[in-house]
């Protein structure tokens, strides 16, 4: 059992050891409700069950260590406005805290990050020192940050893990609060309710629940007495009753009519706009349809279409970067898809829109880095796809799955650096593709298909080291979203990566202004996606990777001022997305070093050796917390090198030669590197004085025609 859940620290007489005696007329609130608004339907709960709870009459006005038990808990203050344009708490919000008996906060890991939550527990401890802080967990687990790799479960904010003194005065102390877990799998939505109202009266946990089971057994039998006089009068009812249900049988036919079409041809048409505030209404509404229905009489499709609405909120959540919240849903929406096929396990559909699912849950795991997890997902996401196609071949959609099926299994392949083998499995999506795509040369949907897979296998080719066949691929990608016409925001996001990625390859090749001038385009690209859906974390997560390869090519070209600018909005997109979520494994390591190195190289340009030192070493603490093995050396030995070299323009060669061993150290025997990687790795070489090992790497890289502008001004091609 967790410490936060112990049973005699509810069964005490008193609401904690911050507790004190408190006179209720200096009081204007009960207590003051602290949340993130995403956690607004549970706060919609709480707020509603407190104001209607009605104290029993045997523990109503008795004296307790909190003060006189009122016989209601009214009223409770909840902040209804949105602050994220604000740039304080407001005149208002601190007089209701300074007026409130208590605060309860809502906790989550939206809670642990949102600046307002903190900053309004902050504010009441700071004016309260003596008040009584309650925690009502709602998601994640309390200090699960102390924990490397698990801050993204963290649900207490800042303010609340830490003890105030009585000045009001944050301390270095671990405060331990008071704490109710509201989620049904531990004290559930009544016990938690009943924990909350104890901690604030004072009294026994025991006690109040004890009552409440007898105010809830005499309820029952009044419901029953009532029953019995009802079935009285029942049989005159029946006529009328069966006339209702045949008219509300119709109502549910015609609102589950209205609902697959939200679910289906709207959100198809919604879909390619980006608006994400737009898809979170549909799937919010439609949810809200089936949560006022019995589940358990709900018929199969309506079931099916409620597993619809939760996948959709959760592709809405996962976009906006609440992996958390869409894990949840992906896997409510799991469980019952997976229910519908074990019933009816030749049904291509049932077997399609558990696809969804399946794939869904493993790109979380993809995305935190968990590559088992998301393997074994993607596995069985393709044993679908391959199974739908053998009981309908005729279905293009499920054709189409098998295409996803098999890019999804080459991106796994790419992680683990087989380059090859990833590029076979996008050649077998790419096939597919072409074929639906040649036999129905008009349809937009599968000539956007053949770019998708251009976009995967020009990446395994580049990265290979093929870079004229990236080329090519990259560059027919661009001429098909040209020929599709009008670019809905998903083609957009697509031809932004086509952009850098041609860029890229353009300055790869030693031609460096073509290359900036495809990244510039990429860029405007982003400023247009991110105008239509700020939020949407995949656009900035494509937009920071790209500027970042802007900002790098014009640092090697001499750009130093521009170069400065584009690192400091690409860096301002990762703040945002580590704000959103540290527990993605991309936003964490790989978007943090690139930006640290780009800085600790800016810094040395300016004449700032100490800052530059100090952002390589942040730059290594940071590639060191990827959770994949191979990445993590291999981001490791980018930050160290680019260390060894900044110490080395600083003057200390004695120690850039000690980080420039340790890079070398870094890499895996095994693993295959990137033409970029190989140039670094030559460069390093040769400021070791390993002139055999630098001849080596710059061969092979002279080989494929590598020439990025930085390696050659960096060093010689060859060495005499």
């Amino acid at each position: 059992m967790n410490w936060w859940a112990r049973p005699s620290e509810w069964n005490r007489t008193a609401a904690g050891p911050a507790a004190s005696k408190i006179a209720p007329h200096q009081h204007r609130y009960f207590a003051f409700l602290s949340y993130s608004h995403k956690d607004e339907a549970v706060v919609d709960w709480l707020h509603s069950a407190l104001e209607r709870f009605r104290v029993p009459a045997s523990i109503s006005g008795k004296l307790t260590e909190n003060g006189v038990v009122p016989k209601r808990l009214t009223p409770i203050f909840r902040d209804r406005h949105e602050l994220a344009a604000a740039a304080d708490l407001g005149a208002e919000i601190r007089q209701a805290l300074a007026a409130s008996r208590f605060l309860i906060v809502l906790c989550s890991p939206a809670a642990a990050q949102s600046k307002w939550t903190n900053a309004e527990i902050d504010a009441f401890k700071r004016a309260r020192p003596d008040g009584c802080v309650i925690a009502a967990i709602v998601g994640g687990e309390p200090f699960a940050g102390d924990s490397p790799g698990r801050e993204g479960e963290e649900c207490f904010p800042p303010a609340l893990r830490h003890r105030y003194d009585r000045r009001g005065r944050p301390t270095a102390k671990r405060a331990e609060p008071l704490a109710a877990d509201l989620r049904d799998d531990r004290d559930g939505r009544r016990m938690g309710l009943l924990k909350i109202v104890a901690a604030m009266l004072g009294v026994g946990l025991d006690d109040l629940v004890q009552r409440d089971h007898l105010r809830r057994q005499r309820r029952l039998a009044a419901i029953a007495a009532a029953s019995l006089a009802g079935m009285l009068v029942t049989s005159g009812l029946a006529v009328f009753a069966l006339d209702a249900r045949n008219t509300a049988t119709e109502q549910r036919r015609q609102a589950e009519g209205l609902v697959g079409f939200m679910l289906g041809d709207l959100r198809d048409k919604l879909e390619p706009l980006g608006r994400l505030d737009v898809l979170d209404s549909v799937g919010s509404r439609a949810l809200e349809y089936y949560q006022k229905q019995d589940k358990s009489k709900l018929s199969d499709a309506a079931l099916a279409q409620r597993s619809k609405a939760l996948t959709l909120m959760g592709e809405v959540a996962n976009t906006r970067g609440d992996l958390n919240a869409a894990l949840s849903r992906y896997q409510e929406a799991l469980a019952s898809t997976a229910e519908t096929v074990r019933r009816y396990p030749d049904d291509p559909q049932r077997l399609f829109d558990h696809a969804q699912n399946v794939y869904w849950v493993g790109y979380i795991a993809y995305q935190r880095g968990q590559v088992s997890e998301a393997s074994n997902r993607f596995n069985e996401y393709r044993r679908l796809a391959n199974r739908m196609v053998a009981l309908d071949p005729g279905n293009k959609d499920y054709r189409l799955e098998e295409v996803y099926a098999n890019s999804n299994l080459g991106t796994l392949l790419m992680e683990e650096r087989r380059y090859a083998q990833a590029a076979l499995a996008f050649q077998s999506s790419l096939r597919p593709a072409e074929s639906l795509a040649a036999a129905e040369p008009n349809n937009v949907d599968y000539q956007k298909q053949v770019s998708g897979s251009l976009a995967w296998l020009a990446d395994a080719h580049e990265y290979a080291g093929e870079l004229d066949q990236a080329l090519a691929e990259r560059e027919r990608q661009l001429r098909i979203l040209d020929s599709v016409g009008h670019l809905d925001p998903i083609d957009q996001r697509d031809a932004m990566a086509a952009h850098f990625a041609i860029g890229r390859l353009l300055a790869s090749r030693g031609q460096a202004m073509a290359g900036l001038k495809e990244m510039q385009a990429g860029v405007a690209d982003s400023e247009a996606l991110y105008r239509i859906e700020p939020d949407n974390t995949e656009w900035l997560q494509a937009s920071a990777t790209g500027r970042f390869q802007l900002a790098d090519l014009q640092l090697a070209m001499g750009r130093t001022d521009e170069a400065a600018r584009t690192t400091r909005g690409a860096c301002d997109i990762v703040s945002r997305l580590l704000q959103r979520d540290r527990s993605v494994a991309n936003w964490r390591a790989k978007l943090q070093v690139a930006c640290l190195n780009l800085r600790g190289r800016l810094a040395i340009r300016s004449g700032n050796a100490a800052q530059a030192l100090t952002l390589a070493r942040q730059s290594l603490a940071a590639a060191q917390s990827n959770p994949k093995h191979l990445e993590r050396s291999l981001l490791s030995f980018a930050a160290l090198a680019n260390g060894g070299n900044l110490l080395a323009q600083a003057g200390n060669r004695s120690e850039a030669v000690r980080w420039w061993r340790a890079a070398v150290r870094t890499i895996p025997p095994s693993a295959q590197l990137q033409p970029g990687e190989k140039a670094e790795l030559a460069s390093v070489q040769l400021g070791l004085g390993n002139l055999a090992a630098t001849q080596r790497l710059t061969a092979d890289v002279d080989a494929i025609g590598y020439s990025y502008p930085r390696f050659t001004r960096a060093a010689p091609r060859t060495v005499q």
